[in-house]
């Protein structure tokens, strides 16, 4: 299963999805997580604490998690979460080592 995760170290998930400078992209079959690449993206959030769904900014971020089946993140707004469904996507809230994700 081919899943995103939002982390800073590569080790833990520990990133809002909103937030997120950069996916770790895996190929999962726990307990073997083998990374295929790490994508640096603009954050799809503003800074601002109550800014409108950006379709613009949210498909800039959304491009890099296409053929993902699930995206690990610590935090992600209502809107993008339904938004990411739409494409087939599920976003997982988890906090903690990649390596003890539980598909």
């Amino acid at each position: 299963m081919k899943i995103a995760v939002a982390t800073t170290d590569g080790i833990t998930v520990n990133e809002h999805f909103g937030r997120a400078k950069k996916f770790s992209i895996y190929n999962a079959a726990p307990p073997t997580f083998n990374l295929l690449k790490e994508i640096d993206v603009e954050p799809y959030a503003t800074g601002q604490k109550d800014h409108a769904f950006d379709k613009v900014r949210f498909q800039e971020v959304a491009k890099v998690l296409e053929g993902c089946e699930k995206v690990f993140i610590t935090k992600i707004g209502d809107k993008p979460a339904a938004a990411l469904k739409e494409m087939g996507i599920k976003p997982v809230v988890y906090e903690g080592a990649i390596k003890d994700i539980s598909l």
